[in-house]
């Protein structure tokens, strides 16, 4: 799991949303695969740099959903292979660097694909 990183205490997302959604974007971007173990609890603190009820709060949240399992005393594990295909994650990155380039902050990007998401018809 090369992509998490501590929390942004100043986002206004709360804490354990964020590593839900840090996990789940692995599991996304196939870089966490189904029966793959998780870090123990105490490295995940360590890696998003909270307190251990909130990566239990995080980590409750994914079982619930059905990401992943806890085995008692072993660990929790990946349940869902929700791998994306390269070629979309390509047209992301793409288009994350292009809005990038034009300074376009995270919030205006999710706005905007947010409003074409809903007007766009197929």
């Amino acid at each position: 799991m090369h992509m998490l990183r501590k929390i942004d205490k100043h986002s206004g997302v709360p804490a354990y949303l964020q590593i839900v959604n840090q996990i789940k974007a692995e599991i996304l971007l196939g870089n966490l695969k189904a029966g793959q173990q998780l870090p123990t609890v105490r490295e995940l603190e360590t890696i998003f740099d909270v307190n251990i009820n909130t990566i239990l709060k995080a980590l409750d949240k994914l079982k619930m959903e059905g990401y992943i399992v806890s085995e008692q005393g072993v660990g929790y594990f990946v349940v869902k292979e929700l791998s994306i295909d390269v070629e979309v994650v390509d047209v992301i990155r793409k288009l994350v660097s292009e809005l990038k380039s034009r300074q376009f902050d995270l919030y205006t990007t999710l706005v905007l694909v947010e409003e074409v998401w809903r007007n766009e018809r197929i």
